[in-house]
Parts: structure tokens; C-alpha cells; sequence
């Protein structure tokens, strides 16, 4: 693709992602409520979701910001979190919550090792994975 095939980026993390979604308050309401994110305003009037040094920018899906992805589309997510609390007590969380856990504790195989996970969806219909390291 590039005429150095040497040259590296060096890249060391994701700063941020984007989440096309449908409805931004019914968005962070959910991300603030089950995973415990703080949101956020920036640039006077954009909201994201911020937890640890990450967050996910949020786009009115019909009023992206540009530019932006080329088939911007709520639902289309497939997102993963960690957290270090047993997933006893994320499913009790999600239960209490009323959100439908689709799957687990099942074993998966994380970025940097074993993990157990669960999955639900957001409002939206993204994928939400959430995974323990030290349960693994």
C-alpha cells in the first residue's frame, strides 16, 4: 500500500470511536446507567461517553458530524469492555436494569488472554460484550 513497507505508525491505543446512534439521550442514559459511563459535552453541544482514558463519540444518526463513516448506521457496532467487577455481579446489574442478556458467562479469548464474557445490546442494537480477565 505505501512505498516504505518498514515504516511503522507506532500506534499505542484507541483514542476514541464513533457510535451512530438514533436518539443520543436515550443513548447516554443506557451507557450512563448499565456500564457506569460519565457523559460528556464538547465542541458546545456533542455528547460522548467517557470511561477510563477512552470515550466514544456519539453521532445523530441523519446529523453526523464530517466526515464520518461512509455508511453511517445505528445498530452496526459490535463493542467490548472490560471491567475488573465478577460477572455475578454484571449480570445481577444488568437483571436489576432490565437488560436481556443474550449470552454467558461464557470463555473467550481477549486481546492479551482468557476471558469470560457476556453479552446484551444497547438501545440501539449494538452488540455489547462485557469481559473479566481475572475470572478466566
Amino acid at each position: 500500500m505505501g512505498k516504505n513497507p518498514s515504516m511503522s505508525m507506532n500506534i499505542k491505543a484507541i483514542d476514541h470511536i464513533v457510535l451512530t446512534v438514533k436518539n443520543i439521550d436515550s443513548t447516554c442514559a443506557f451507557y450512563a446507567q448499565v456500564l457506569g459511563m460519565h457523559v460528556t459535552t464538547f465542541d458546545k453541544s456533542r455528547k460522548a461517553l467517557s470511561f477510563g482514558t477512552q470515550k466514544i463519540n456519539l453521532h445523530q444518526h441523519g446529523q453526523e458530524s464530517e466526515p464520518k463513516a461512509s455508511k453511517p448506521t445505528p445498530g452496526s457496532a459490535d463493542l467490548c469492555f472490560v471491567t475488573a467487577v465478577p460477572l455475578s455481579d454484571v449480570i445481577e446489574h444488568l437483571k436489576l436494569n432490565c437488560v436481556e442478556l443474550l449470552e454467558g458467562p461464557v470463555q473467550r479469548t481477549g486481546a492479551v488472554g482468557a476471558v469470560l464474557a457476556v453479552y446484551f445490546r444497547d438501545p440501539d442494537g449494538n452488540l455489547i460484550e462485557v469481559l473479566n480477565y481475572e475470572s478466566a
